[in-house]
């Protein structure tokens, strides 16, 4: 490889990637952010079908360069003999597996639980779904939207007074992806601590990493099912604010809008007496957050009164000075141009080719930092079988001959 990632904490291991769209590929996204070498399999010709989503020139798009950074694409077609022999050979030398398809498809395809095990003892596998693998729900299909409509949080998502709305990206298939990669890691340390003591691994037959993406939605929902459960409280919609929590909306300014979270009761001391409201500071109804509940539209007409006469710097400036949590609705033009990103490694440029020709283009960092700015990015995602002859010579250590015959036998 011509990376170096010896001094990242995932160095020294490999995960084989059969995952299209975002979840499992966030996964793996995150491994290879710290190291781990991330083998992408990839169906012959067309690839990841998110190498399609938001094409705006070229054959792959922005957001497979993104999702896919770091890894190496490797072609093979697993409904063949010859391709599921390949992964077999390759788990044997990797340390986890990712995989996003319907319950039930790798088994079709040859690589059973049993079989990865009889390939690798040692091999931790991820599995992400809509529903599970296991219920009775396991064998459908799903999308990220499904599972956040299913998962509660499409419930609350949009004005009451209008149906749900969805937010703009595909937030349950990322949530999925960060807990697939965490079971990866968690499963990992299990491994390594279970040889230490002696102990025969966990392969694939008795515990893999099963992330459904209803699950994965639902255990972000904070104290949605106990409310429910102990008080019979169903939440509802309610726009730019938070239930049960006030002040804290979405305000316009002269010529934008900002969020402020002006709920902490101390905090809301300072608020009301930067906006120059000090009645409502003083108001013994108002001093804790129930009340200023009740009164939130009261409280939502007198902040947005004053910032509607003030630019959004006017008001961040105020604010910031009153020890008030607010910050800009940021938009992409916004954030290449903000300082905090800028000074954190956030927004990184690299050299890409988008269509038109190789040109410098911005992306986003990685998370979290381990120092006081963000780790590079070595490589976005990678073109179609970029890697395959890399992989089969390096990985598995064959010549070129046999290289050149299995590519023309599968083209």
């Amino acid at each position: 490889m011509t990376d170096d990632r010896r001094e990242l904490p995932l160095a020294g291991l490999r995960v084989v990637e059969l995952g299209n769209y975002i979840a499992a590929p966030t996964a793996g996204r995150l491994l290879a952010d710290f190291g781990a070498d991330v083998v992408k399999v990839e169906r012959p010709r067309t690839g990841d079908e998110l190498r399609q989503w938001r094409l705006h020139a070229g054959e792959t798009s922005l957001l497979y360069r993104t999702l896919n950074r770091g890894k190496r694409s490797v072609v093979l077609d697993l409904r063949t003999e010859a391709g599921q022999d390949v992964v077999l050979d390759l788990v044997r030398h990797s340390d986890a597996l990712l995989e996003n398809f319907r319950p039930g498809t790798l088994d079709r395809w040859g690589l059973s639980a049993e079989r990865l095990q009889a390939a690798n003892p040692d091999l931790v596998v991820a599995r992400v779904s809509a529903f599970g693998q296991t219920g009775p729900l396991a064998p459908r299909p799903g999308f990220a939207a499904v599972a956040e409509a299913y998962g509660g949080l499409r419930a609350l998502v949009g004005e009451p007074d209008r149906p749900p709305s969805r937010t703009g990206v595909s937030i349950g298939d990322s949530i999925a992806g960060l807990y697939a990669a965490f079971g990866v890691v968690t499963s990992l340390l299990q491994r390594d601590r279970r040889a230490a003591a002696g102990r025969a691994p966990l392969g694939p037959v008795d515990q893999h990493v099963d992330v459904a993406l209803s699950e994965a939605v639902l255990s972000v929902m904070e104290s949605l099912l106990p409310d429910h459960s102990a008080h019979g409280v169903t939440r509802r919609r309610v726009g730019g604010r938070m239930e049960g929590i006030a002040p804290t909306n979405a305000y316009a300014c002269r010529d934008g809008e900002v969020v402020i979270a002006g709920n902490g009761d101390a905090i809301f001391a300072r608020f009301m007496a930067a906006i120059d409201r000090p009645d409502l500071a003083a108001d013994p109804a108002l001093q804790a957050n129930p009340a200023r509940w009740a009164r939130r539209d009261e409280l939502d007409a007198a902040i947005g009164a004053w910032t509607g006469t003030r630019t959004r710097a006017e008001v961040l400036a105020v604010l910031d000075g009153a020890g008030v949590p607010a910050g800009p609705i940021h938009e992409a033009a916004d954030i290449l141009a903000d300082e905090q990103f800028e000074a954190r490694g956030m927004v990184q440029h690299l050299t890409v080719d988008a269509g038109n020709g190789p040109q410098v283009v911005a992306f986003p960092g990685i998370v979290p930092l381990f120092g006081p700015t963000s780790l590079p990015v070595r490589s976005l995602g990678p073109d179609l079988g970029q890697h395959t002859r890399e992989v089969l010579g390096d990985v598995l250590g064959w010549d070129g001959p046999r290289i050149e015959e299995f590519l023309e036998a599968q083209a």
